[in-house]
């Protein structure tokens, strides 16, 4: 039987302390790439305390709603139709870098493609819940859910942006399992999918491009293998203990996007092997509470909730560790907490906010 508990202290610090540690990391990673593109060494930075500080107050908010008010028809497919509302908005907004990628208003921006992993995380624990009993009929149980994450897919792929469309289904497997879908049904769909994932990328230059530097960077040091192998310059020249805060090398303009995509790296080279296993750590403390938070659970709304939420952050984290190690292709997919990245910041701690309200109900 359920009862009222306080949240998970554990993973609320964690949280806590994985945000601010990306504050100060973020200064160093970003200082002289500010001060040359914006004359102040404190403008990324600033930005990402104002998206902190939103962030913290959306996870308190949300920590302290009662989830199972979350699992209603009206409120489910509300929030649905809204995302894929402002998902086709973006496809008509400028270009920025040749992607569709952001809705401003003002002075704020945002990506509707980060909102939509946190939608249909809840969008796919409703229907799952819903559909329990007939997981085993792929039409009338496992189909809807299939169409709701390959629409929101293919609305996030022709940004374009394959690293957030892949994120997205995902996020949608671990659902699938958890759920106790047959596993022929994943199988299947997996050998359906891997054409059309080796069609996107084969035919598109870029993404061909990465692939190739994934598979041997130093085949094109200079070109297309670059970032890899001044990421791996940057996490090997740091050792142990790291060559000390503030004091990288590769972030002065050798390593791309080093207070995005690659923070992970200078955090490599600052810290060490110690700063790295200390992230990696933190990442899988969130994947344990997790897990505990899922198991526990009085309902299976709540279990799939908190499962596909650790799945949708910790899922992030290691794809955005793995690029920086030279273990993935690249991707874009920013690491959750630490990354210069004010939508995601503030979708992750949402996402914390309510496992953290999953958290304060246990059988």
């Amino acid at each position: 039987m359920a009862k009222k508990l306080s949240p998970d202290r554990t993973l609320f610090i964690v949280t806590i302390g994985l945000t601010s540690f990306g504050l100060v990391m973020l200064y160093s990673a970003s200082a002289l790439v500010a001060h040359e593109a914006h004359r102040s060494s404190y403008f990324f930075l600033v930005k990402q305390l104002i998206w902190a500080m939103l962030g913290l107050l959306v996870m308190a908010v949300l920590m302290r709603v009662d989830y199972r008010r979350l699992n209603r028809s009206a409120l489910v497919y509300g929030l649905l139709g809204l995302t894929v509302l402002f998902l086709m908005a973006v496809l008509f907004t400028p270009p920025l870098k040749n992607a569709h990628r952001w809705l401003r208003f003002g002075l704020l921006s945002f990506q509707p493609s980060e909102v939509a992993k946190l939608v249909l995380v809840l969008t796919l624990a409703y229907q799952l819940d819903k559909k329990r009993e007939r997981i085993d009929d792929f039409f009338n149980g496992l189909f809807p859910s299939l169409v709701v994450t390959g629409f929101l897919a293919f609305l996030v792929l022709i940004e374009p942006d394959l690293g957030t469309a892949l994120c997205l289904v995902f996020i949608a497997c671990c659902l699938f399992f958890m759920s106790g879908a047959p596993l022929r049904y994943l199988v299947q769909l997996s050998l359906v999918a891997l054409p059309v994932i080796y069609w996107l990328i084969v035919k598109v230059q870029y993404r061909r491009q990465r692939l190739l530097a994934f598979l041997d960077p130093f085949e094109d040091p200079l070109g297309r293998g670059f970032q890899i192998i001044q990421s791996l310059i940057a996490v090997g020249t740091g050792g142990i203990f790291g060559v000390g805060f503030m004091r990288s090398q590769q972030k002065l303009f050798y390593l791309p996007e080093p207070h995005t995509d690659f923070i992970f790296s200078v955090i490599g080279e600052e810290l060490g092997l110690i700063g790295t296993l200390a992230v990696i750590g933190a990442f899988s403390v969130i994947l344990w509470r997790g897990i505990v938070i899922a198991r526990r659970a009085p309902d299976l709304f709540g279990t799939f909730l908190a499962g596909g939420l650790t799945a949708l952050v910790v899922g992030q984290a290691f794809i955005n560790m793995g690029v920086a190690l030279g273990l993935l292709p690249t991707t874009g997919i920013p690491l959750p907490f630490v990354s210069a990245a004010g939508t995601s910041l503030v979708i992750s701690m949402a996402s914390v906010g309510l496992l953290l309200a999953v958290s304060q109900h246990a059988r």
